[in-house]
């Protein structure tokens, strides 16, 4: 491997002289576990901030870290422009034309041209298009566009689900949870509402901890019904119609319904729901980059959406396990407004949460901008390192050294030193400062191996989306025969209420309700969407089961599951239901014993209007859930961890694949440890030793000297002395001869002591050599499918199954006039 191939270790670029004006070949490789204090990159237009964060991105997905990333500006979209040919047809779909009218080239010459730029540009850093496909190997990469079903859109509207139990128990963490939700609803709907002034704020936040707190979400539908009729009748000491009347809550209720109601917002309730863990990886545990792009939105609904966001990761991180390995990566690319010094954006909690207590849990925070004057400053003080490029103004370089200076960054700031620093940077040359290294170091940004062609058209996004699906759909397919079985198997098909499907004749409908046995226990399912203009209503039967089930094993397992299923009656003359076929309901329905609106109501038929069949059913779910129910978890022996109850099998490994990097990191630290003292101890003798062949050196040619003078004068003396030889001469000439014997034995130490120093120079490269082996060893890629894991079913007790209710549940259907019914639950 090159030089700066080193997982835990991330190739940022080069270490750059500013003076000179020339970058070294002293290659600056940032430590992956300094990012767990989080980061602050700072720069112009054009100083390279985008490259340098690209760059950072590209290295934590090589080393397996998976990040979320925030793009308001359409920039990020470019990390899925990887070419691993660098060839001209690669680049050619991608190139601005413009430009290449500009410079007076055909489109295909400016591809050919661009290609030869980038093959040249990562070859002089040491770069190709190998390592190009390491890090697509390493990593998928989505892009998702909330709020818009251009791309891949985020189901962000649809419910409230209540938070894990980790935020449950944490009262603090609930009310932040809470204060989060309730004020990017409010941002949406165009109140900025105070959470402690606001009635709106107050009373919404009274309504989601009452359901939180017995572990039930809410669908903005239901939430929109609750502000209705709340089920409590006092906020604080005030009784409810003092604190906030029926007409104002009906007025809050009317604002809430219009953004379910709007076609506009439609979006934010489709596609895949926020989920921090598939944002993060993939259903086999294989790290993600998830680009959310945001470019497209107004300002009160990135407000929105970036608080809700923030919240699901604060939520996300306190359910995790501590960690002193990076985790994850979350970046938003432009934090100007999220973070400001004096006001209080409801975006701005969980931002203060997450940079004061994701360390402990292995998630970095990277943060840029290219506004410093907008930032929190005291906030960021929990960032440990600064990435500082060019800066526009005088007021931006002094705002900037306020927050260095600030920011806790040691005694030894030198402020005039840094301002200098800063005043000579150029164009992809930063100053970093990282408290966890001795001090401020500057370098020259590697070349990205991601094509940047900057933003990108609202089009484009939407064409890399279409190619991001296709290319996860052809991957899911070709996985299908690998996968693995869910967490709990057997009657959990989602059939009932979840497609389109042609609905019978209006004239097959009966105008009157049917009347169930009184065994039935007939209840309604309320709607969560609302009834689409120009379609009628009508309720279908099913049936809707409750039961408990116990596993436990010698693994420790030992979990309670409630299931609730939702289940097609059966017609004519057949009796049976088919439990295995029957939908398994993730949130509990809102139940009414009466319709919500007026509709008409399908025929029920059979064995569902017979008293005695309602028993029967009972019994053979019983049956079903013993034979076709199991909990599937996994183990992982050489790190000794048990999946937890409803953790998926990529979850599961991708957390083993976390504490395989804390161990790897943890023996790198070791071995490091290991091996410091001995090449200190053995770097100082060579020292010493280098030091000796100098003095050796040294006192030889002294000597030489010293004899070559001695010599020469008792030879000037027999020359040109006395005719005879006296006796001085003749001491003279024994002292020269001494001298040269003595020079000789110098130049034989002057040999021994190189000889020594050769020595002790194999004896360094050796031991480097064999630290090196060591490290490699260590530093295996570590990749989650190849993780070996122990599948462990476990059915649930016979003795400990129940069925709590079985009920005739009347389901709203939405019909359009062509005849399409479309479930509103």
């Amino acid at each position: 491997m090159a030089d700066f191939e080193k997982l835990g270790a991330f190739y940022l670029g080069k270490r750059h002289e500013v003076e000179q004006g020339e970058t070294t070949d002293e290659l600056l490789l940032y430590d992956s576990r300094d990012l767990t204090t989080h980061a602050v990159c700072v720069g112009m237009t054009g100083s390279g901030k985008t490259g340098l964060c690209v760059t950072l991105i590209e290295e934590a997905a090589i080393d397996g870290i998976p990040a979320i990333l925030i793009d308001p500006k359409g920039d990020l979209g470019n990390l899925l422009l990887q070419f691993p040919g660098l060839s001209a047809q690669e680049f050619r779909p991608w190139i601005d034309e413009d430009e290449a009218t500009r410079k007076g080239r055909t489109p295909d010459e400016h591809a050919k041209a661009t290609a030869k730029l980038w093959r040249d540009g990562l070859k002089s850093w040491g770069q190709d298009g190998d390592r190009i496909r390491r890090l697509q190997n390493a990593a998928s990469i989505e892009i998702y566009t909330p709020g818009s079903q251009g791309g891949r859109p985020l189901q962000v509207l649809r419910s409230f689900d209540a938070p894990p139990p980790a935020v449950m128990q944490d009262g603090d963490a609930l009310r932040d949870r809470i204060q989060g939700a309730v004020s990017g609803l409010l941002t949406l709907i165009g109140l900025n509402a105070d959470p402690l002034q606001s009635r709106e704020h107050v009373f919404l936040s009274s309504l989601l901890d009452h359901h939180w707190r017995q572990g039930k979400g809410l669908s903005l539908a239901q939430l929109i019904r609750q502000v209705q009729a709340p089920p409590f009748e006092q906020v604080g000491v005030f009784d409810l119609e003092s604190f906030f009347p029926a007409g104002d809550r009906m007025s809050l209720a009317l604002r809430l319904n219009n953004v379910l109601a709007s076609p506009g917002f439609a979006s934010w309730m489709k596609g895949e729901p926020l989920d921090v863990n598939r944002l993060l990886h993939g259903e086999d545990g294989r790290p993600k980059i998830s680009i959310l792009s945001i470019a497209h939105l107004n300002d009160s609904e990135r407000m929105f959406f970036v608080t809700t966001l923030l919240n699901e990761v604060v939520a996300w991180m306190r359910a995790q396990q501590g960690s002193s390995s990076l985790r994850a990566l979350l970046y938003l690319d432009e934090v100007f407004g999220y973070l400001p010094p004096t006001a209080n954006p409801p975006s701005k909690q969980p931002m203060l949460t997450l940079l004061k207590q994701a360390r402990a849990f292995g998630l970095g925070v990277v943060l840029a901008t290219q506004n410093p004057v907008d930032l929190d400053y005291k906030a960021l003080s929990n960032a440990g390192t600064w990435f500082l490029g060019r800066l526009q103004t005088e007021r931006d370089k002094m705002r900037v050294l306020d927050g260095l200076e600030g920011a806790a960054l040691g005694e030894g700031f030198d402020r005039a030193a840094m301002e200098r620093t800063l005043a000579g940077l150029s164009s992809r040359v930063f100053l970093m400062h990282d408290v966890h290294e001795d001090g401020p170091v500057t370098f020259h940004v590697r070349w990205a191996m991601s094509y940047l062609r900057g933003p990108m058209s609202r089009g484009q996004l939407n064409s890399l989306c279409r190619r991001d699906v296709a290319a996860a759909a052809g991957s899911a397919a070709k996985g299908k025969k690998k996968a693995a079985a869910p967490a709990t198997v057997g009657v959990a098909a989602p059939v009932v209420g979840t497609v389109s499907e042609p609905a019978p004749a209006e004239s097959a409908i009966p105008d009157d309700r049917p009347t169930p046995p009184v065994e039935a226990d007939e209840i309604f399912i309320q709607p969560d969407d609302a009834l689409p203009p120009g379609s009628r209503l009508v309720y279908r039967p099913a049936l809707l089961a409750s039961a408990e089930l116990h596993f436990a094993n010698r693994s420790g397992l030992d979990e309670w599951q409630r299931v609730q299923l939702l289940a097609k009656p059966p017609t004519g003359r057949s009796s049976r239901v088919d439990w295995s076929e029957a939908r398994r309901l993730t949130n509990e329905p809102d139940l009414a014993r009466e319709p919500e609106g007026a509709g008409r109501f399908e025929t029920l038929s059979g064995a569902a209007t017979k008293a005695k069949s309602y028993a029967s059913w009972k019994k053979a779910l019983v049956a079903a859930l013993y034979r076709d129910e199991a909990m599937t978890t996994w183990k992982s022996k050489p790190y000794k961890l048990v999946s937890e109850p409803g953790e998926s099998e990529g979850d599961f490994r991708a957390r083993v694949a976390v504490a395989a990097r804390e161990k790897r990191d943890v023996a790198i630290g070791k071995l490091r440890r290991k091996y410091a003292p001995k090449l200190d101890r053995l770097q100082d003798r060579i020292r010493r030793a280098e030091e000796k062949v100098e003095r050796e050196s040294d006192q030889a040619k002294h000597a030489a000297l010293n004899t070559a003078v001695s010599i020469g004068a008792t030879v000037l003396g027999a020359i040109f002395g006395r005719k005879k030889l006296g006796v001085g001469t003749m001491r003279r000439a024994g002292t020269a001869v001494r001298g040269a014997s003595r020079t000789a034995r110098q130049r034989g130490d002057i040999a021994h002591a190189q000889a020594e120093l050769e020595n002790l120079q194999g004896d360094l490269e050796t031991m480097e050599a064999q630290f090196q082996d060591e490290l490699s060893v260590l530093e295996e890629a570590i990749v989650p499918a190849e993780l070996d894991l122990q599948e462990v079913r476990t059915r649930p007790r016979k003795s400990d199954l129940r069925v709590d209710s079985l009920q005739l549940a009347w389901t709203p259907w939405g019909v359009s006039s062509e005849g399409i019914a479309e479930p509103l639950f």
